[in-house]
């Protein structure tokens, strides 16, 4: 029995069945863009670890300020003895993100954790209840951000009832032939039939849908959004949860945009592979919670908040805001030669700067969702030495979530490998 065998035998036996796998070959090591599993065999990394890896795999300033703070202490817990780091952080990011006036910073662990921090604040800020989110949208595994999540199939299945006062609008998406203006009529049909406006928090939204297919909002549905929330005193909640850290070509995605959220979510590639997460936002609305009612005990660890200021700097060095430009113009002139060819069955080519995903149809159909195609590309592409990972509501889209280092040799040859195992898929 090979190690790869041996160890899926082991998880089946120690491991809850609802957790998921890309794939049955288990990593041993990995540096920047390539990651090699326990039997040697290299793979080329167009996962990133789910969006987490911009800066790349172990890359050595990162890991040097890792080992750095790993000399001095790993945990103290904020609340209980407090320290620079988290502190630092909070100033860089308060004076990077896309925020109208002063901002303010509160870090957790989890993206979800983030998401439910951001929706604490958006209630304690207005007193109201009700948070409207969108179609397709993913916000996390934890029961609010279940809530909030507008895909039923794998996430939300078997655990209801979720919590109360979220609701739900269509995100504007014209190639399944949702308009803004149908977007926007169902959250007028919302403020008629189910919640007035007055009683409406936030609206949470991805200005990139990441489970939902690297879905873009357009500019003037945010704008629109941005003038219903100004109208009725609700709160904006961007989540960036996938599209931060350089992914679009911006810091923030919403910085691709002329409107600014009062409360943006963060998570992922923030630390370079530790596990952080917090939440950005307009100082007066940070400041809404009592002494007390935000926190975590491992919120904002050490370890991880020197990797995020490690990574930043890493941004800014490597130039990887250009660099996240120039990949995502390589992969959609790749997947653009491939849309030409009518066998490989590609649809919709959508996302910003280096979050590119590709949509699967049916050869010949207008756009009829392939979701086997995608399931078997995925696979093929791992037998031939490249990870994919799928996404979107009809699970028929490939994404690209490469580290924004790789080389460009090994980016082309991922590239080549994708090509090649579609065609294979469709012969």
């Amino acid at each position: 029995m090979s190690r790869n065998a041996d160890l899926q035998r082991r998880r089946d036996a120690a491991v809850a069945r609802g957790v998921g796998h890309a794939s049955q070959r288990y990593a041993a090591r990995a540096t920047n863009s390539e990651i090699w599993d326990v039997e040697g065999r290299r793979y080329i990394d167009f996962a990133g670890g789910i969006g987490v890896l911009n800066t790349g795999h172990r890359h050595p300033q990162v890991q040097a300020a890792i080992q750095k703070q790993l000399d001095a202490f790993v945990h103290s817990c904020f609340q209980v003895m407090p320290y620079e780091p988290y502190i630092e952080l909070a100033e860089q990011l308060n004076a990077r993100a896309p925020i109208a006036g002063a901002a303010k910073s509160l870090f957790v662990s989890t993206g979800a954790e983030a998401v439910e921090n951001a929706v604490k604040i958006a209630r304690a800020y207005t007193g109201r209840p009700g948070v409207i989110a969108f179609s397709g949208g993913f916000h996390g595994r934890t029961m609010m951000a279940l809530a909030l999540t507008g895909k039923v199939a794998p996430y939300k299945i078997g655990f209801g009832p979720f919590p109360a006062e979220v609701h739900h609008a269509r995100f504007p998406h014209s190639w399944r032939g949702v308009g803004v203006d149908d977007a926007l009529d169902d959250i007028e049909r919302l403020f008629k039939h189910d919640i007035e406006p007055a009683r409406v928090a936030a609206f949470v939204i991805e200005p990139v849908q990441g489970e939902g297919g690297f879905t873009v909002a357009p500019p003037e549905f945010l704008r629109a959004l941005r003038a219903l929330c100004d109208e009725h005193g609700i709160l904006l909640i961007a989540d960036e949860v996938q599209s931060g850290f350089a992914r679009t070509g911006k810091l923030f995605a919403m910085e691709h945009y002329d409107v600014r959220a009062d409360l943006i979510t963060v998570a992922k590639s923030i630390g370079g592979g530790l596990p952080l997460a917090g939440v950005i936002g307009r100082a007066e609305v940070m400041d809404a919670p009592n002494v007390g009612g935000l926190g975590g005990t491992y919120g904002g660890n050490p370890v991880a908040c020197a990797a995020a200021l490690a990574v930043l700097q890493v941004i800014d060095n490597e130039d990887l805001l250009t660099r996240a430009t120039r990949i995502g113009e390589r992969v959609r002139a790749l997947v653009g030669e491939l849309q030409s060819e009518p066998r490989l069955g590609i649809g919709e080519i959508r996302g910003l700067g280096a979050m590119i995903a590709f949509a699967l149809k049916v050869p010949g159909s207008v756009n009829t969702p392939d979701p086997d195609a995608a399931k078997a590309l995925a696979a093929r592409a791992a037998e031939m030495g490249l990870i994919l990972l799928t996404c979107g509501v009809h699970s028929n889209a490939i994404r690209v979530l490469v580290p924004l280092t790789v080389e460009d040799k090994i980016l082309d040859e991922g590239l080549g490998i994708m090509a090649d195992a579609l065609r294979a898929v469709r012969s």
